[in-house]
């Protein structure tokens, strides 16, 4: 279990569902996925406001396993938004210095976005910075089934004893077993549900729903909402002397 954490010191590791893309362009008059790529333009501000927020690891929840009930076009477009972003973003993500790594599950994804995803994190790995992690056909119960399937099949091939299984098992199985747990959740548009997002790894996040669309959020208030974490006391469960 975490130790506790006294008032004052901040989050290294912040994860952001990005809410409100579509509802941002329709009040608007616009289709979905002009706010779509207003989300992704603000993404950019965010990553480069962490540094001097003292986040260390960054994770976006871009598009989720459920996502595919989306209509045929918007989905399409999400698709062909990825593989634009990442070519168009790789030389200035290495250019800062940001390490970018993907989770989720591949195997339903393009060939053409898959290779980009697997050449950006290639092309970042030697990055030092902020490290960005971008969740594409994510689902935290999916991703546990996955584990637990990887899990299953080393105990049936004898590389692992059933009685060796504990807390500290299935996390090396996640597809964020190289990050830490992110200390802060925030979503944008409202809405207070964590839909389906590190339900692992978030087991003793802070979280923050906040009204602002994705589109409309800014690096000030991500730094506001930096900060308020900074003043809380999170004892996990203990008490603090």
């Amino acid at each position: 279990m975490p130790k506790p954490i006294r008032e004052g010191t901040g989050p290294r590791h912040v994860a952001i569902i990005m809410d409100g893309n579509g509802r941002w362009a329709q009040s608007r008059g616009r289709p979905r996925l002009f706010g779509h790529h207003a989300g992704a333009k603000r993404v950019r501000e965010i990553v480069e406001a962490c540094p001097d927020a003292g986040v260390r690891y960054l994770t976006i929840f871009a598009f989720s396993t459920e996502n595919w009930k989306r209509t045929q076009t918007e989905v399409a477009g999400l698709m062909s938004l990825f593989r634009r972003y990442i070519t168009k973003e790789a030389r200035a993500l290495m250019g800062e210095n940001v390490r970018v790594r993907f989770i989720g599950d591949r195997v339903r994804l393009d060939r053409k976005l898959i290779t980009l995803m697997d050449e950006l994190e290639v092309m970042t790995a030697h990055c030092t910075g902020v490290n960005l992690t971008i969740a594409i056909n994510y689902g935290g119960r999916d991703e546990v089934a996955r584990a637990t399937r990887r899990l299953a099949q080393d105990v049936a091939e004898g590389r692992l004893r059933p009685e060796e299984i504990d807390v500290e098992t299935l996390p090396k199985y996640l597809d964020t077993c190289v990050l830490p747990d992110p200390d802060l959740v925030i979503r944008t548009s409202g809405e207070a549900r964590i839909s389906n997002f590190l339900l692992w790894q978030s087991a003793y996040a802070e979280y923050e729903f906040v009204d602002t669309l994705w589109p409309d959020f800014t690096a000030e208030e991500f730094a506001g909402l930096v900060g308020a974490y900074g003043k809380r006391e999170r004892r996990f469960g203990g008490v603090i002397a």
